[in-house]
């Protein structure tokens, strides 16, 4: 079933505003349970990401792809596999559908709805973490899509879940969630000026896994 250019970026913004929603949406459910149990918060914050990505690469991957993320659409244009205006496009509706996820968890939760994070996320320990975690991340679409295209929900579900604990950033891994994560002043949030490095530094660290992919895929010259 072939799926026209409108539908497409309408399953990235649709996916991509639920992710967002339910990472913001979980994040302050946790922290308002927990009772100070940062440790708490942030296992159901994880576990609560993991799980609807899995949902949302299963629903939507047949229609866009399942990017939900500017950097996977940037290394998909790198390799030609999609046109630039179109990852363009791409990028703006995951921005859109982001920042729309942002504004419906703070609805869910009687928060005021427009927010600005003063959430420091700062030095060098967690803007390098930013660089392995998109490393991570685009390294495992790009591997399991040539091992085993159809553990790709799974494998991203489960990349984001570890990073989330072995990263000192929690894993945003992407720039449009960054961006929505902004404007929440809540458990998930990020202070602009923060978000401006990890923004950066997930395009470097996505545009490594794409060189490391590449060199371990390319056909081996014979003698």
């Amino acid at each position: 079933m072939s799926f026209s250019n409108l539908q497409k970026l309408f399953a990235e913004a649709l996916g991509t505003g639920l992710l967002v929603a339910t990472v913001v949406g979980s994040g302050i459910m946790a922290e308002t349970l927990s009772d100070g149990n940062v440790a708490i918060a942030l296992l159901a914050n994880t576990v609560a990401t993991g799980a609807i990505l899995f949902v949302l690469i299963t629903a939507l991957g047949p229609v866009s792809g399942a990017h939900f993320n500017p950097v996977v659409s940037a290394i998909f244009a790198f390799r030609r596999e999609l046109s630039w205006g179109f990852a363009i496009a791409f990028m703006v509706a995951q921005i859109a559908g982001g920042f729309l996820g942002t504004l419906a968890a703070h609805a869910m939760f009687e928060e005021s709805i427009i927010q600005i994070s003063v959430k420091a996320r700062s030095g060098p320990s967690q803007v390098f973490s930013e660089a392995v975690a998109t490393f991570a991340l685009v390294f495992t679409i790009l591997m399991t899509l040539r091992a085993r295209p159809s553990a790709v929900p799974a494998a991203v579900a489960l990349v984001i879940t570890a990073g989330y604990w072995f990263t000192a950033s929690t894993s945003f891994a992407n720039p449009a969630v960054t961006i929505a994560r902004v404007f929440s002043n809540t458990f998930a949030g990020i202070s602009p000026a923060d978000a401006v490095w990890f923004i950066a530094i997930q395009f470097v660290g996505a545009v490594t896994a794409w060189w490391a992919a590449d060199r371990l895929l390319a056909p081996q010259s014979r003698d």
